[in-house]
C-alpha cells in the first residue's frame, strides 16, 4: 500500500519583519536611496540591481586578487564597492517606492547573493598577497556566524537588524574603501616599531570584532527569547 502524498500548503499570510537600522549613516542614506528610487528610469529593475551588487562585488573580489601583480587595480576595486552598494541597497527601495514588494524573494534571494559575494570577495583577498589567507577565512567565518544569527532572529523575533550597533554594511564598505587608498600608498602599517601588512591589522580587528558581535547578540537574543518561551 503507498502512501498518501503529503501536500504542502502554501502560507496565505506573510508576515514582515520590522527592519531596524541603527547605524551612523542609516538615516542619510535612506533619503538618499528613497530619492535615487523616485527618479530612477522605469528600465531599472530591482532585480537588474540585485545582479548589479552581485556582479560588483565579485568584480571586486578580482580586483583584490589582481593587486598582488599591481596595486593600481585597488582603484577600480574602490568602483566596484561602490557598485555593489548602489546595487545592493536600492534594489529593496525601489521595489518599495514602485509598490511591487517582494518580501520572501527579495530577502532569500539579497541574503543568498551576499553570502556568496563575501565568498568571492574574501577569496580574492586571500589571494592578493595584501593580506594573510587564514585571516581572510576568519572573517569570512566570522560574518557568516553573525549574519546565520540575523536570519535566525529574523525568524524567531520578527525583527531583521541590519546593523550591530553603529556599524552596518555601509560602514564596512566606507571602512573597504579607506582601506584601498590607504593600500595604494603602502600595504604595511608600522606599529609599536614592528611592520605589518595593513589588512592583516584591520582582518585581526574585523574577525574579533564581527565574532564578539555575533556572541553578545546571541547571547542576548537566547535571554529573550527564553523570557518569551520559558520553562513551565
Amino acid at each position: 500500500m503507498s502512501a498518501a502524498p503529503v501536500v504542502m500548503e502554501r502560507p496565505t499570510k506573510f508576515v514582515h519583519a520590522a527592519r531596524l537600522n541603527r547605524s551612523v549613516t542609516a538615516s542619510a542614506e535612506k533619503r538618499l536611496l528613497v530619492w535615487m528610487a523616485e527618479r530612477a528610469p522605469a528600465w531599472v529593475s530591482s532585480d537588474a540591481l540585485t545582479l548589479l551588487g552581485f556582479g560588483a562585488q565579485i568584480a571586486a573580489g578580482a580586483c583584490y586578487a589582481m593587486a598582488r601583480y599591481d596595486r593600481r587595480w585597488l582603484a577600480l576595486g574602490i568602483w566596484c564597492i561602490v557598485l555593489n552598494w548602489l546595487g545592493d541597497s536600492l534594489d529593496g527601495t525601489l521595489a518599495r517606492v514602485r509598490q511591487q514588494p517582494r518580501p520572501r524573494f527579495g530577502f532569500y534571494v539579497d541574503h543568498m547573493v551576499d553570502a556568496f559575494g563575501a565568498v568571492a570577495l574574501m577569496g580574492g583577498l586571500a589571494f592578493s598577497g595584501l593580506l594573510h589567507w587564514p585571516l581572510a577565512v576568519a572573517m569570512l567565518v566570522a560574518f557568516l556566524l553573525l549574519a546565520s544569527e540575523s536570519f535566525l532572529a529574523t525568524y524567531t523575533l520578527g525583527r531583521f537588524e541590519m546593523s550591530q550597533g553603529m556599524f552596518g554594511p555601509t560602514e564596512i564598505r566606507l571602512l573597504l574603501i579607506a582601506g584601498n587608498v590607504a593600500l595604494m600608498r603602502s600595504p604595511f602599517a608600522t606599529i609599536a616599531g614592528h611592520r605589518w601588512l595593513l589588512f592583516d591589522v584591520g582582518g585581526v580587528i574585523a574577525s574579533v570584532g564581527m565574532l564578539g558581535m555575533a556572541v553578545w547578540v546571541t547571547v542576548r537574543h537566547t535571554s529573550e527569547l527564553y523570557r518569551l518561551e520559558p520553562l513551565p
